[in-house]
């Protein structure tokens, strides 16, 4: 198993969602997050004032997936969030060791 954790742009989740449930995503969690990467945050003007913004909102997606099927949901993703402007996000994705489905004490590839 695999987690797949996508940093995007807000306004990206709803299509992205709606693309992941259309494949069949068993589920994901959503965070409210903020953040910068190389863009540093931006310079945004107020009332006639400058004042910088070092914190960005962002989308935290995180999928536990089958190994089979972790290509195919990262280039889904990808392919939606990309902008090609500067602040389109990042994926990562690691190695699951083992997961426990509490309600039924069902473990591994059956729980995820």
């Amino acid at each position: 198993m695999k987690k797949i954790e996508a940093v995007i742009r807000v306004e990206k989740l709803e299509e992205i969602t709606e693309a992941l449930e259309t494949m069949g995503c068993p589920g994901m969690m959503i965070t409210h997050i903020e953040g910068h990467g190389r863009q540093k945050g931006l310079v945004e003007q107020f009332r006639g004032r400058e004042y910088k913004v070092n914190f960005l909102p962002k989308i935290k997606i995180e999928i536990v997936v089958k190994e089979n099927d972790t290509e195919k949901i990262v280039n889904t993703i990808a392919r939606i969030a990309r902008t090609g402007e500067i602040g389109d996000g990042k994926i990562f994705i690691s190695p699951v060791d083992d997961v426990l489905r509490i309600r039924t004490g069902e473990k591994g590839d059956n729980a995820a």
